[in-house]
């Protein structure tokens, strides 16, 4: 920045002056500037200008899993919604292990971030620097609460199971429950709601019985725990099938197809699958799943609503969805030809 605004010919606090605020400056001044710009190609370290910031203009985001399409389109939404407030949106992901949370939330301290939407991993609280964090900065979590007081944007899982699980119930055998990984606190809430829904529909709830493990690889993990129960069919407790998440749903039929067991709906076919949150591959899977839709462009325009106004950059009276510190989002069911 010295060296750059020497190059220019102004000082040092009117070229700072100008990359916080270019309308801040007179128009012949910011035309010298952005000239000297195009000139010299200088970019200023925007990390190095955050670290002197009482408050900078960097919101951290942490993900599981930066490969999968349900994090991509909420980390997308989230950052156009932040560049247009003037926040740079910076993401990490901690790849569904605990150290690597840690290790991503020391690197936002480190950058001095103004808050942060956090996907969490961990099915219960713990002691960790993701805890402390939150008591200097404001955090957003998303796709799974961190505990009933955190502020989460997410889907109303109660009502989600409940459609699905009605719809089932209705149209066919009611459903078994295939449970996912305990790698985030949904994987005892979906459990949990599945068994009110059916016990509310006057059903008995078949909870199957799965392997303990904390892997995210949820279509290995659906695959595997199928090809273990497709191996004894008879002993399904009903012919349906319905899965906590859509990635599941995928294993699931691709153990079914290699077995020879056809899946779909009606007196043609053995097995009924049923998911949850429409997974952008779901229409594409053979059959296409059955399943209930999260939005996950709405959960991402709150999340990252709701943060800007905790840090006095959004108004609740421009939008009343965001003055409570936990929205709760409807889902919708999804027909398709596995159930």
């Amino acid at each position: 920045m010295e060296d750059f605004s020497e190059f220019v010919g102004l000082s040092r606090p009117t070229v700072s002056k100008y990359f916080n605020d270019p309308s801040s400056v007179r128009k012949k001044t910011r035309d010298t500037i952005e000239l000297a710009l195009r000139k010299s190609g200088f970019k200023p370290n925007m990390f190095a200008v955050n670290l002197n910031r009482r408050r900078s203009n960097i919101i951290g985001i942490i993900i599981p899993n930066a490969l999968d399409p349900f994090y991509m389109a909420l980390t997308r939404r989230i950052e156009v919604i932040a560049a247009e407030a003037g926040f740079l949106a910076f993401v990490l992901s901690s790849d569904g292990r605990a150290e690597m949370e840690d290790d991503a939330v020391s690197t936002l301290q480190s950058l001095n971030v103004a808050g942060a939407i956090i996907a969490p991993i961990g099915s219960a609280p713990r002691n960790s620097p993701l805890t402390k964090l939150g008591q200097s900065i404001p955090l957003v979590y998303v796709d799974s609460p961190a505990d009933q007081d955190a502020a989460f944007v997410g889907s109303d899982n109660r009502q989600s199971f409940g459609l699905i699980v009605d719809y089932l119930c209705r149209s066919g055998e009611p459903p078994c429950f295939l449970g996912m990984p305990q790698v985030n606190r949904n994987a005892d809430a979906r459990r949990e709601i599945y068994v009110a829904a059916m016990e509310g529909a006057g059903h008995r709830a078949e909870v199957l019985n799965i392997s303990e493990t904390t892997t995210w690889d949820f279509e290995r993990f659906g695959f595997d725990e199928a090809t273990r129960l497709f191996d004894r069919l008879d002993l399904l407790p009903t012919r349906t099938i319905v899965c906590a998440n859509d990635r599941l749903a995928f294993g699931v039929i691709a153990a079914a197809w290699k077995k020879g067991i056809k899946v779909g709906h009606g007196s043609a076919f053995d097995l009924r699958v049923a998911g949850h949150d429409d997974h952008p591959l779901s229409q594409y899977a053979c059959p296409p799943i059955t399943t209930v839709a999260q939005n996950y462009n709405e959960i991402g325009r709150l999340a990252i609503s709701l943060l800007l106004r905790k840090l006095g950059e959004a108004d609740a009276a421009d939008d009343p969805l965001i003055s409570r510190d936990q929205i709760l989002l409807k889902s919708e069911l999804i027909l398709r030809a596995s159930a």
